[in-house]
């Protein structure tokens, strides 16, 4: 495996992957709809693209039969769309990330890696620390101080994961559902 910059030619497969990790999230409570901001993430990903913003892990040689179960699916599901080349199979996973801007002034230069995902098959391999590690020197090399990302509070193999490579809880976010409010109106 090795970790490179990504190209316009991945553009296609990378928007694939991002709606597959936003599907996977929707099991730990994200309200991120995956398929229908396929337009809007590819644009980000090209705008990422274009700066120098997302690194993939390739496999060093091109995958032939699937490894595992999981992975043969990914690629069924892959495969069968037309927008998506099976040559772009070899993508193990990708990261996405860039310097915080358009916010309040800080004390620090905040990083921000906005995705990382890595193909079913190969989870558990060490590509999501590679990429990790290789976007954490990016960020690093651009003048970040410290480096962010978010995580469902109910996806404990993820929290585990980034707790591993010394990330830790900075700020909590809060969220209540307005849709049955019994409990606050039983507080009044």
């Amino acid at each position: 495996m090795r970790v490179t910059p990504a190209s316009l030619t991945d553009l296609d497969s990378l928007t694939d992957m991002w709606v597959d990790l936003a599907a996977g999230q929707q099991e730990f409570g994200s309200h991120l709809r995956a398929d229908a901001n396929r337009s809007v993430v590819r644009e980000s990903l090209a705008r990422h693209l274009s700066i120098g913003g997302v690194l993939v892990a390739r496999a060093e040689a091109e995958v032939g039969a699937a490894e595992t179960r999981d992975e043969e699916e990914w690629v069924a599901r892959r495969s069968d769309r037309e927008d998506h080349p099976t040559d772009s199979t070899n993508i193990l996973g990708f990261a996405m990330f860039d310097i915080e801007s358009g916010s309040y002034e800080q004390d620090v230069t905040r990083g921000t890696i906005s995705n990382l995902f890595v193909v079913p098959g190969h989870r558990g391999d060490g590509v999501g620390s590679e990429l990790l590690a290789a976007a954490e020197d990016e960020l690093r090399e651009w003048g970040a101080d410290i480096v962010a990302l978010d995580v469902m509070a109910e996806n404990e193999n993820a929290r585990k994961f980034y707790r591993r490579h010394g990330y830790q809880p900075h700020r909590v976010q809060l969220e209540k559902s307005m849709r049955n409010d019994t409990h606050s109106k039983e507080d009044r």
